[in-house]
């Protein structure tokens, strides 16, 4: 295997992966991974880390951290996942993608490893952007969990701050069928004498939080406590459009440019804020200017996609990858703020969601594009449209995300609006095509 994409289809095709063949491919257990660190040094033992987890908001707040402490002079890793139009968005140093040679040679390298453990995709590319990351000589790594927390192949990390963003209802068959449930898997990533910011103060969950933390000894912040965040209505072009409220420091009260444009951002920035808090009572050098650029310019610094982003005009063309019910729900919320003639929905799903109770949350006057994403998982476009049909949501059907979005572009008068998700692979097709891959 000496070229990338031979390299690609051979982790696709040879280990079990999860955007695939969903639960069968999560391991409840951290062996594998151990393993592999110990073979390449136990690379997660000599960087600092930062851990992110939660149901929704943990990639967002992920790329924000990583870009304030760009802004603040760190060579920073991010880690997140799944990609979107490419493997190496995953991995990422200074904002940059890792290198295709580098993953290629990574693979070769470690070939008989690979063979011998036989892990999952994703507990290989924990293991692969640790040792990136160490050899990167990272300052400091931003490391978003992949699915739960107690189990994640990224908990092996002892990261100087967790952050743990809202809790939904989100791979029930994996992390249980409760609110309650799922927070304890999620609360899995506190360590012991450590520090843990959790975005939000809900109260179905929050005392499993206080609990977790007591037993462990860790230090409990609600990001909620310490600050609020607003959008602001009836903008000048150019003027701030966040307002941002500290409880406790009032110099860090007022208003903000934030790139990020889906109100439901406004849940993820008191966690982010808090976690910046945290690190810099342990020294690191954050300052409010780079607070401010970090914000202010998330997508350029760190490369984010996906989140309520524009890739096309006239008509306009949104798309976002919320994917689960709470996800859902903020989109139909941020979709009945936005101005538009005609809304038309490009939707896709993958089959092991709660298909019914997300159609159940969508607008129920919009023209429907229902497509399949390239994706074993996916439900088909037929069957969906079969199931949306019996909650009164007319469209049709199309194979491809492509095609859905073409026919919703034909239909479009200027002034329309075309949204785009449903899932992170809808949104991924969506990408791949504007950009030509």
């Amino acid at each position: 295997m000496r070229k990338y994409e031979e390299v690609i289809e051979y982790l696709y095709a040879q280990l079990p992966v999860f955007m695939k063949q969903g639960a069968s491919a999560y391991k409840k257990d951290l062996n594998r991974t151990l393993e592999l660190c110990e073979a390449l040094g136990n690379p997660q033992d000599k960087i600092k880390t930062i851990h992110v987890g939660g149901t929704n908001g943990k990639g967002s707040s992920s790329h924000l951290i990583a870009a304030v402490l760009q802004e603040s002079g760190y060579k920073v890793g991010l880690y997140t996942s799944p990609h979107l139009v490419d493997f190496t968005e995953r991995i990422r140093v200074g904002g940059q993608p890792v290198e295709k040679q580098w993953v290629v040679d990574f693979v070769q390298a470690n070939l008989a490893l690979i063979e011998r453990v036989k892990p999952s995709f994703f507990e290989l590319t924990v293991a692969m952007c640790l040792d990136y990351f160490q050899q990167k000589n990272v300052d400091i790594a931003v490391i978003e969990v992949g699915l739960g927390g107690k189990f994640d192949s990224t908990n092996i990390i002892h990261p100087e701050v967790s952050l743990i963003t809202n809790i939904g209802m989100d791979h029930s068959d994996i992390l249980g069928n409760t609110l309650v449930e799922i927070a304890s898997e999620k609360a899995g990533i506190i360590k012991k004498d450590a520090v843990v910011v959790v975005s939000e103060k809900q109260e179905e969950v929050k005392q499993v939080f206080i609990d977790t933390a007591r037993e462990q000894g860790a230090k409990l912040y609600f990001g909620s406590d310490f600050y609020q965040a607003s959008f602001k209505e009836n903008l000048r072009e150019g003027d701030p459009n966040i307002y941002i409220k500290s409880r406790y420091e009032r110099e860090k009260t007022g208003n903000y440019h934030f790139e990020l444009l889906g109100s439901y951002q406004t849940r993820n920035i008191p966690g982010v804020l808090k976690t910046l808090d945290c690190l810099y009572e342990k020294g690191f050098n954050i300052t409010p200017q780079s607070v401010k650029e970090g914000l202010a310019r998330v997508s350029e610094i760190t490369g984010l996609q996906g989140r309520w982003q524009k890739i096309d005009d006239f008509p306009q063309v949104i798309c976002d990858t919320g994917h689960n019910v709470d996800g859902i729900k903020q989109i139909v919320s941020q979709l009945n703020k936005t101005p538009y003639r005609k809304l038309r929905m490009v939707i896709g799903m993958m089959g092991d969601k709660d298909v019914d109770a997300i159609l159940a949350l969508l607008p129920p006057l919009a023209d429907y594009y229902f497509c399949t994403p390239d994706n074993a998982r996916a439900i088909s476009a037929a069957d969906l449209q079969a199931k949306a049909a019996r909650l009164k949501l007319r469209g049709s059907w199309y194979p491809t995300v492509v095609e859905a979005i073409q026919a919703a572009r034909k239909d479009s008068t200027y002034s329309d609006l075309v949204f785009v998700g449903g899932s992170n692979f809808v949104v991924a097709d969506a990408l791949r095509d504007y950009s030509g891959q």
